[in-house]
């Protein structure tokens, strides 16, 4: 049986950043990705979005991996020549009822140590003259990135430290060590088995099930996901809009926000649609253009000027949630020895938004996890 010292399952944008982190730590590294390329999951259906962490409770994992992520993040685009921009956000208030929630998000960032900027909607309009809204919350550290760009950028880095990326290389489970010194023993679909002292399972949609197949691992500390898709639409012509632009959220959903890509172009969405299907398998991520008719009336509250059939459907993402429809949204959860008992794991589950952003601080946190 081969052995390695470290094994990361999943190679998306968060299994990518532990797999390189790992690696420079000194650890001989592999990662399994069951696609026949990076990042063909959660990582390539996503906003591209680098989120300044205003919106997450203070002293969560969301909030501090968010905040210290996107740092990082900014600091490897700079360095490794990932295309990225820096453009801002405007969080906005079209009621009294969201000017008052806009206030309770001002304070939250400012207890995460978020840079923000109470516009009043003269100031608001000044910097995007199509935007209506009473108040705005400015978050200038928001940006957009190529996902893809920061994923090789990963790849190279865990390859010169001497990592290596397996593709087509699903793994259905693994024999969890019951004594010290012992490798935990991983399970390939081709019936290869590998041994390895560090097992991250960064499989994303598929962690929980995979966790499941731990054995060894008790069930009570696997959690039930739940799938959520997300449905994006394009708009046809170019924004007048130089900046992202969110409504005042509600409850875990942030609204039809519009965002853009680096080429400027604008997309609305993700909506939330709850799925119940067996498995990340039976997704369907074709979007439905019907969906469409509840955005007009969302997003015409802050750009009321949004022509009739711009809207056309663009792509879709499912997020790996641990929480129902009817709960509240879930925290991160970095599950490491201290938590479930065994040396040299690390469950991460329910790694949805603001994954991406996050990405390089929960690869901080998982090496300081596989070193306990």
């Amino acid at each position: 049986m081969d052995q390695v010292d470290a094994v990361v399952v999943g190679a998306g944008v968060v299994g990518l950043a532990a797999g390189r982190a790992l690696a420079q730590a000194g650890h001989e590294t592999l990662v399994l990705e069951a696609q026949q390329a990076i990042g063909q999951g959660v990582s390539s259906r996503n906003s591209e979005v680098i989120h300044g962490g205003l919106y997450y409770t203070p002293g969560s994992a969301k909030a501090r991996l968010c905040v210290r992520g996107k740092d990082l993040l900014y600091e490897l685009c700079a360095t490794h020549g990932v295309d990225h921009r820096r453009c801002g956000k405007l969080t906005v208030a079209t009621s009294p009822e969201q000017v008052a929630a806009l206030r309770v998000l001002q304070e939250r960032a400012a207890a995460n140590a978020v840079p923000v900027e109470w516009l009043d909607a003269t100031q608001a309009r000044a910097l995007e003259p199509a935007l209506q809204c009473l108040v705005a919350l400015l978050s200038p550290s928001t940006g957009i990135v190529d996902s893809h760009g920061l994923m090789l950028a990963l790849q190279g880095d865990l390859e010169r430290a001497g990592g290596f990326v397996a593709l087509g290389s699903p793994v259905v489970g693994a024999q969890l060590a019951t004594r010290a010194g012992a490798p935990h023993v991983l399970r390939l679909a081709d019936g290869t088995e590998l041994g390895t002292r560090i097992l991250v399972n960064a499989a994303s949609l598929h962690a929980c099930a995979l966790a499941r197949r731990f054995d060894g691992l008790d069930p009570r500390h696997v959690p039930r996901e739940w799938l959520a898709k997300g449905n994006y639409y394009a708009l046809s012509g170019r924004a007048p809009f130089s900046r992202l632009i969110y409504p005042a959220p509600a409850d875990a959903w942030l609204g039809v926000h519009l965002t853009l890509d680096l080429g400027g172009q604008a997309k609305f969405g993700p909506d939330i649609e709850w799925l119940d299907v067996p498995g990340p398998e039976a997704i369907d991520y074709a979007v439905d253009p019907r969906r469409a008719d509840g955005f007009y009336a969302e997003v015409r509250r802050y750009w009321p000027d949004l022509p009739d059939g711009a809207l056309q459907p663009s792509y879709s993402g499912v997020r790996p949630k641990i929480h129902g429809p009817h709960e509240k949204a879930a925290d991160f959860r970095l599950d490491g020895p201290a938590f479930h008992g065994v040396r040299g794991l690390v469950n991460l589950f329910g790694i949805e938004s603001p994954g991406l952003t996050s990405a390089l601080a929960i690869a901080e946190d998982v090496v300081r996890l596989t070193a306990a």
